[in-house]
Parts: structure tokens; sequence; C-alpha cells
């Protein structure tokens, strides 16, 4: 878990046979501190209809990239309405008798994931038997369907909205960059032989990187500081303005 101000938040030892998509809402719920999350921004390996749908209704909005975008479903609710341009793509129906139908079981495992009474990861086995959704995991998919079709209509249609996926990526994959470096043993490899020597691992490997980045943040900024007053009136301003062009994702690559 890292935030866009690239501090890390907390982080779970995971099998790395299993999609990450199992063990996602156990690192957002697991976090070490900080506020809510306005957004939950991850790779294509970390999403799935249920994924979408228990992200949804616990209030966490969710925008993960998605790999091959041509290949991805857009849903309708409505088989009668016309969606104009959209008519020939939207051609998969979101059964919402289904959602009625388990809403109230819905809730609860809202509420059971918010309080902690149960793991992401074992809910989302759960939900599914013999690789197909059972009735609530069925219900869940499709209530995640409806933000599922919206996120990709965003990603399609807006710009900024691709840049913000794209940028949040690059602060991730630069902090793991960071974390081969400082764990240069084993390059950024967690290797005991038992999980709770992983994850004291990477609970340290975490406090290091947190600690390099504050250093770093607040005596660049220093300088930064130091040098305006110095007479480099102008070079404040171009500071500004090239960390505005990054954080703009102009200056990233994707």
């Amino acid at each position: 878990m890292v935030n866009d101000q690239v501090m890390g938040l907390g982080g779970v030892v995971v099998p790395g046979t299993l999609r990450d998509s199992l063990f996602i809402l156990d690192a957002i719920h697991a976090r070490d501190g900080g506020p809510k999350p306005e957004t939950v921004i991850t790779d294509t390996a970390s999403y799935s209809d249920i994924v979408f749908g228990l992200f949804a209704i616990c209030g966490y909005p969710f925008s993960p990239r998605i790999a091959d975008i041509s290949d991805a479903r857009l849903w309708r609710t409505n088989t009668a309405a016309d969606y104009g341009p959209l008519q020939t793509v939207s051609n998969h129906t979101i059964r919402l008798d289904r959602i009625r139908a388990h809403w109230s079981d819905m809730l609860r495992v809202a509420g059971f994931l918010t309080l902690g009474e149960v793991r992401g990861h074992d809910l989302i086995r759960m939900l599914s038997r013999d690789g197909k959704p059972t009735g609530l995991g069925d219900a869940f998919a499709h209530y995640g369907r409806i933000f599922k079709t919206l996120h990709l209509l965003q990603f399609v249609s807006d710009e900024g909205y691709r840049r913000m996926i794209g940028t949040q990526l690059n602060v991730t994959e630069a902090r793991h960059r960071l974390a081969r470096k400082i764990f240069f043993g084993q390059r950024g490899e967690l290797r005991q032989h038992y999980r709770e020597g992983m994850e004291d691992q990477l609970g340290a490997l975490g406090l290091a990187l947190n600690a390099v980045v504050l250093f770093n943040s607040l005596y660049i900024d220093t300088a930064v500081k130091q040098l305006a007053a110095d007479g480099f009136p102008d070079f404040l301003a171009r500071a500004e303005r090239s960390l505005l062009l990054h954080h703009r994702g102009l200056s990233c690559g994707s």
C-alpha cells in the first residue's frame, strides 16, 4: 500500500502463486495508518468483477489499469434502451434482480469486511466454488459490473483519469526500485523460511523506505527554498513547473 506521496501505508505477505485480487482487500483493511483512500489504483492482476463489487459496497472507488482494454466488456442494465454509439459494444446485461435478491447479505458482508470480522482473501474464495461464483458471488459480480463499466468508460474518454492512474502506478514502481536498492542483500526479495520472518522483513523494509522518502522530501524542499533565498528567484518557479509537469504525467513513462 503506497499513497500518492510515495509513503507506504502497510503491506502483507502473500503466496506468489495466487492472484493479487484475492488479497487486495486485506491490504486495504490492514493498512498501518493514514486516512481512508479516496480511490484505489492497482495493476491488472488485482481486479475481477467480484472485487469491483466488494470495493464498491465498502465505499472505495476502484480504478485498476486493465492491460487489454479491447477485450473488456461493457454492461447495460436495460435491454430495451438505446445506448447510441455504445449500442453494439454494450450487449451484456447486468442482472439487477440477482443483486436485489442478495442485497441484505451483501450489506452484511460489507459490515464484516469493514469491522475486520472476515478476511477478504477467505471471503473471495468462499464466493466461488470450483471456479464458478456462488449465488452471493454472482450478485457481487453483477454489482461490480456496474462500476467496472463506469470505470472503463471514464478510462477511455478521460485523458486526465488515465494519467492519474498511470502516475500512481509509476509511483508504486519507483518505490519498488528503491526497495531493491535498499534491500540489496536479496534484491528486495523476502527469503525467510517462515511467514513471521518475511513479515518482519517487510515491515523493516517499509520503515526504511518511508524514512528515505521523508528525508529526501524535507531536505530537497529546504535546498530549493534556500537557493531561491540566495538570489536564484527563477529557480523555484522552474522547479515548481517541473514538478507540476511530472504530476500531470508529461515527464513520466507509462
